[in-house]
């Protein structure tokens, strides 16, 4: 099956570890769910290891890099689950909805397998853009372009919860904003590999010459330094989960 992380996902688990602040942030949203499913599951990333998980992923490079004794995975895509209705007392998707083919689809998929609470952790486009996007603005119009509003999901999915999941300043898992506090690395090409953005978003070596620039000489901290005052940051990411 030919999957988009086929091609960019080497080496991604090294570089998409599992914050564990995060983590219990997600794991508290699915309440006491004894079975989950995991819905473009990756590598693995924010499965519970207290409960019985089926993961579901296109990808088999992504699979091939989960530990040994993780879930099971089952080779598929999220607008056609191949389970029965209700098979599962909550579901789970960490930032892969902006892959799926058809969201709403794949939305009313996990809502027909699943007896009690849907999660999502996700980007809300609307949200006020971190620094990264000044020198970079392209990555606006490229969230814009494939990330639902988060409106979308309760439109989907029914009532829903909302709640900001703040990145701390040392975030584990290396997605777009983990580095909020870390500008310098922003300018490591391996970094970069472990968020799809850098694969989508096109040429961008003219914006990092001048983030290295500006880290040089100052401007980047007279500019953005009050950040390093602060231990987590509002980014935009949020949880989303069914009422």
């Amino acid at each position: 099956m030919s999957a988009l992380y086929d091609t960019i996902g080497l080496k991604y688990a090294e570089l998409r570890k599992p914050d564990a602040r995060i983590a219990r942030q997600i794991h508290a949203e699915l309440g006491d769910a004894r079975s989950v499913l995991n819905v473009g599951a990756g590598t693995g990333s924010y499965e519970p290891e207290d409960r019985e998980v089926i993961a579901v992923e296109p990808s088999a490079e992504m699979s091939a890099q989960r530990k040994p004794g993780t879930a099971k995975v089952v080779q598929a895509v999220a607008e056609a689950l191949p389970f029965p209705d209700k098979s599962f007392d909550a579901a789970m998707a960490s930032l892969t909805i902006h892959h799926w083919s058809d969201p709403a689809k794949g939305c009313a998929e996990m809502r027909r397998v699943t007896r009690g609470p849907i999660v999502f952790m996700t980007f809300d486009v609307a949200a006020p853009a971190f620094w990264l996007t000044d020198y970079l603005p392209g990555l606006i119009r490229l969230d814009e372009a494939i990330m639902p509003p988060i409106e979308k999901y309760a439109e989907w999915l029914g009532p829903v919860e909302i709640s900001p999941i703040p990145i701390p300043q040392d975030c584990t898992d290396g997605f777009l904003a983990a580095y909020w506090k870390r500008p310098a690395a922003y300018l490591d090409e391996r970094i970069r590999r472990g968020s799809s953005s850098f694969w989508k978003i096109g040429d961008i070596s003219e914006p990092l010459a001048r983030l290295e620039r500006d880290l040089k000489d100052g401007t980047w901290e007279r500019k953005y330094g009050h950040l390093m005052e602060r231990e987590t940051l509002d980014c935009g990411y949020r949880l989303v989960r069914t009422i």
